[in-house]
């Protein structure tokens, strides 16, 4: 039986294991997969280590594995200034995929958000990940506005 539960200091090991999984897709040209890990393993780890109201963590896991986990905080809307939870973090391990447990781990992500009286749950996912992308389309989010890069030199 699948369980949900706050992540813990205990759980570091396991968390930053399924983070490689954020760069498992066709990354773009200008961006590694061990970048997108580096960044990812640092601020979970911070809000693992130092957890505070406006940080969200929780893990799935089952007979003491570690299956998945969402990161969520508190970020203020660019053009009200109104607070809304933001997802920094959704993964799922590939053998755990198909059992419901990213929706799951989105809905308490949302009811943590929801309870501290927001209004909206943002997130970011990278053009070219489509997978991630047709998830949060099936969960309700759809896209606001679109970040472009170019390099320069």
């Amino acid at each position: 039986m699948i369980a949900y539960r706050p992540a813990t200091v205990a759980d570091l090991p396991a968390l930053l294991a399924l983070t490689p999984l954020l760069g498992s897709f066709d990354v773009p040209a200008w961006r590694t997969p061990e970048e997108i890990g580096r960044a990812d393993n640092a601020i979970l780890e911070e809000a693992v280590r130092s957890p505070r109201a406006e940080v969200f963590v929780a893990v799935a896991e089952e007979a003491g594995r570690v299956l998945g986990l969402v990161f969520a905080s508190t970020r203020q809307d660019y053009f009200t200034g109104a607070p809304h939870g933001h997802i920094e973090v959704l993964t799922v391990h590939p053998a755990a995929q198909g059992l419901g447990i990213g929706k799951e781990l989105v809905a308490r992500a949302e009811a943590w958000s929801r309870a501290r009286g927001h209004r909206a749950m943002t997130l970011n996912v990278f053009a070219r990940n489509e997978a991630a992308r047709a998830v949060y389309h099936r969960l309700g989010y759809a896209p606001e506005t679109i970040h472009y890069w170019k390099a320069l030199g």
